[in-house]
């Protein structure tokens, strides 16, 4: 079985400066070629099942990125959140909370936290999520502070405060917005419509301004 280190290693030899590059290189010699020649050239460009597999071992390691990035992220900011007298009570380090309401419950406060490094241009899928969370821990009744730490609060604020339809966010989460109807009604039409509502419930924190070296970090994904 491939190792993550081999997989990276073989990888890396095979981009080379540019991926890029490469393949409109192997495109360029390719042409003309028959079976016979395809099969005679493709050791030199180190075109093998290994390779494939190499591909296949860092796919499935990349899968698991976000979820280590949501849990070191965490374990962080832990020291710099948490008051004097503040205990953990439920901590949840995993993907989709594992059956728990929150990421982290003490027994001063709720929080979620969204490791998204926002691009400011459509984003949808981003917001639809960063609104589950607000409206979740929102409604949730606790007498406990409620928190939603985030990567930079511009991107963010300005979905809560636009004029986004609230079908438009729960068109992917019908469940969701069956409960927010039931609870509502027509009352609110527009995120901002909501957010305005329940502002003062739920504390947006950027985590950057508690750990600055979070933001540098951040501005290195290019994904999520």
């Amino acid at each position: 079985m491939t190792t993550i280190l081999e997989a990276a290693d073989r990888i890396e030899q095979f981009v080379g400066a540019s991926l890029t590059k490469r393949i409109s290189a192997i495109e360029t010699n390719l042409k003309g070629f028959d079976k016979k020649a395809c099969e005679n050239l493709y050791p030199s460009f180190d075109i093998t099942l290994t390779l494939f597999d190499s591909a296949f071992t860092l796919k499935k390691a990349a899968g698991q990125i976000d979820v280590l990035i949501h849990a070191i992220g965490i374990l962080l900011l832990l020291p710099h959140i948490l008051d004097e007298g503040e205990t953990i009570e439920v901590l949840s380090l995993g993907a989709g909370n594992t059956g728990r309401p929150f990421d982290l419950e003490t027994n001063q406060r709720v929080a979620e936290f969204k490791f998204i490094n926002w691009q400011g241009g459509s984003e949808s899928i981003r917001q639809n999520s960063l609104f589950k969370d607000y409206y979740l821990m929102a409604e949730h009744p606790t007498t406990k502070s409620k928190y939603l730490y985030v990567v930079g609060t511009k991107h963010p604020l300005k979905f809560l405060t636009g004029g986004r339809s609230l079908d438009s966010v729960f068109s992917r989460n019908t469940k969701l917005g069956s409960d927010f109807q039931k609870k509502y009604g027509v009352q609110f039409t527009k995120v901002c419509d909501y957010y305005e509502f329940r502002k003062s419930v739920v504390q947006l924190v950027d985590v950057t301004e508690i750990i600055p070296q979070l933001n540098t970090f951040a501005k290195t994904d290019v994904k999520k």
